[in-house]
């Protein structure tokens, strides 16, 4: 676990604003008819425009490296999907995790969109997603230990009626896009437990099921699936303790963005 210092935490601040430009990037392309190639293509254009690389592209795999800078991700795919010429079509839920290093510091942010209107449940399901994030932010502070922020997440997503992914786990993040610690977004007397101190820089990135927290990886090797089909959501930011509480460093430059 490392802690930065402000002068580290302002570089940092500075790969997220970018960052935040990015998705909006992404954003303004998630409509029906657009593929996830081309929203990728649009973004790894976009970052090393600003002189940045790509965290994703090229990150090893247990076979192949990942080949694409965005993890798009739609409908029952929950993280690590790799972008493709499929059109995204109206009632589409897609989820975009992006990453992107700026002057040596690294900043890892996703989001969950609507393409157009979505039923019901995907609408619901976005809503408690960014829900869970937002708790987290709002509770994050110094001395506070994570398992009880992790908890309150948990409690939300299930008292919502979802399932919450175990398998797959937020991250600290700096110099590389994943430090210690683990940061499980649930209960686990499986991870160590941790206490917040002013410092630390963390990903927090909860994933929720509408179904069953069970996945399943599809034969592309990245691809990560609920295993009954249900659509899944995924919303991250970077997010640093401060003396007083929490700072997000993957928001806007007037501090806008989503779980805010």
């Amino acid at each position: 676990m490392t802690i930065k210092n402000k002068d580290q935490i302002a570089l940092m601040r500075e790969a997220g604003k970018l960052l935040w430009e990015t998705h909006q990037v992404a954003r303004e392309m998630v409509e029906p008819g657009v593929s996830t190639a081309q929203i990728n293509q649009a973004v790894e254009d976009f970052i090393e425009g600003h002189n940045a690389e790509p965290l994703f592209k090229g990150v090893p795999g247990d076979i192949t490296p990942f080949p694409a800078a965005v993890c798009a991700s739609v409908n029952e795919q929950i993280v690590h999907g790799i972008p493709n010429d499929r059109p995204l079509e109206k009632g589409d839920l897609v989820s975009l995790d992006i990453g992107l290093r700026l002057n040596g510091w690294c900043a890892d942010c996703a989001c969950s969109h609507a393409v157009d209107e979505v039923d019901e449940e995907k609408a619901k399901l976005l809503k408690v997603t960014e829900e869970c994030l937002r708790i987290a932010i709002r509770e994050m502070k110094p001395g506070v230990m994570w398992s009880t922020i992790a908890r309150n997440m948990a409690s939300h997503a299930r008292h919502n009626g979802f399932s919450v992914v175990e398998e797959l786990v937020g991250h600290g993040i700096g110099t590389e896009m994943w430090e210690e610690p683990a940061v499980p977004n649930y209960h686990t007397r499986g991870l160590p437990d941790f206490r917040l101190h002013e410092g630390m820089v963390l990903a927090v990135e909860p994933m929720v099921n509408a179904g069953k927290r069970n996945i399943v990886r599809l034969s592309d090797h990245w691809t990560i699936c609920t295993r009954d089909g249900k659509p899944s959501a995924h919303f991250e930011h970077d997010i640093a303790i401060t003396a007083k509480g929490c700072r997000v460093l993957s928001c806007g430059p007037h501090g806008e963005g989503w779980a805010l």
